[in-house]
């Protein structure tokens, strides 16, 4: 009787991203017939219901992570809110050590949940931040990230290991972590060539209430555009398509409409969330970066870009339509045109 070959893929709820760029990883999972079972809470876990319907889903508790209005408070409301972190934290590592058991789990893949790992089966942490940038504090907040990459056996780096890469310091510190890797940038999505119908598609995202500040924002600012502007809101409820001139919206694409969704545009308007990057980098499309307001990671990515001369970085509070025309003089990002994960990618989980 052959054995069940269970991976149990967990990623975060901290916007779509983290949920959206582990669909490349299930999706390899199938084609070396391992049986993936996904793990997650909130819009992370409804979206990768609708990519899989087929698989098993399973809920973990929420970190409850959430952004301040005022970016000034970013730092303080994590750290108001990491008692309830750790708590779900605590809460998830004893949950998956006990499905381990039922559901005969051979092994888990993590992204970014830190309670997703267990000394029972191999697990693996996928993260592109082995730097935490925190400001003042970011020597601690690396260091305490650090420790709990050091309890899997393996951490996935989404990225090249090279010169040429997509997450900077983020995913390339000066002192390597012994057990890393990386396997290449992650994307759901597949260059098309379709005829470009908008001139800007928004992709929005990210937890609340920041994703809806931007939107407010974008369409205070272009609803006097006299182009066509393509709105992704970024939400997972069902509403049909609707057009308020300039505007097409739609709440929520799955993978290939939203590649031809961005193939269908001149210029991406997001967030300079890392996935989103890599998104981009794939369908070789250039982009109008936002950073979320006190996000230090985003801030970072949108800077390290924009210096390059390859993404113009506007922060939200100085969107305008006269910013928005000089993003078409940046060259663009580094291309990652197909996805190819590297030979026995998941041979950790082939112990007998």
């Amino acid at each position: 009787m052959e054995h069940p070959k269970n991976i149990l893929v967990a990623p975060l709820n901290w916007g779509l991203g983290h949920a959206t760029r582990c669909i490349p990883i299930i999706r390899q999972l199938q084609n070396e017939g391992f049986t993936p079972i996904i793990a997650s809470d909130g819009a992370a876990l409804q979206l990768l219901k609708r990519e899989f319907p087929e698989l098993q889903c399973l809920e973990l508790p929420s970190y409850h992570i959430e952004y301040a209005k005022n970016p000034k408070n970013f730092k303080w409301k994590l750290i108001k809110n990491s008692p309830k972190t750790i708590k779900s934290i605590r809460e998830e590592k004893k949950i998956i050590n006990q499905w381990i058991t039922d559901f005969q789990l051979k092994g888990i893949i993590s992204d970014n949940r830190l309670g997703a790992n267990s000394k029972q089966v191999p697990s693996v942490i996928i993260t592109h931040q082995l730097t935490v940038f925190s400001g003042k504090t970011t020597w601690i907040s690396s260091y305490l990230h650090r420790l709990f990459i050091k309890k899997f056996d393996e951490c996935w780096v989404p990225d090249w290991e090279g010169v040429v890469n997509l997450s900077g310091e983020l995913g390339h510190p000066k002192m390597r972590i012994k057990n890393t890797r990386y396997i290449g940038p992650l994307s759901r999505l597949e260059k098309i060539d379709i005829p470009q119908e908008y001139d800007f598609t928004v992709l929005l995202s990210g937890p609340e209430p920041q994703r809806s500040l931007l939107e407010e924002k974008i369409r205070q600012e272009m609803q006097s555009y006299e182009g066509k502007i393509f709105l992704i809101r970024g939400v997972i409820e069902d509403q049909p398509i609707r057009y308020e001139p300039p505007f097409t919206i739609v709440n929520y694409l799955t993978s290939q409409a939203i590649a031809n969704a961005i193939a269908s545009c001149k210029m991406v308007i997001c967030r300079s969330g890392y996935t989103t990057i890599m998104d981009l980098a794939r369908l070789e499309k250039k982009a109008v970066f936002i950073p979320t307001p006190g996000q230090y990671e985003q801030v970072y990515l949108a800077k390290y870009f924009h210096k390059k001369g390859m993404v113009l970085m506007c922060n939200q509070k100085d969107l305008s339509i006269k910013k928005l025309k000089s993003a078409f003089f940046y060259q663009g990002l580094p291309v990652s045109i197909t996805q190819q994960f590297p030979k026995n990618l998941f041979a950790l989980f082939q112990r007998k």
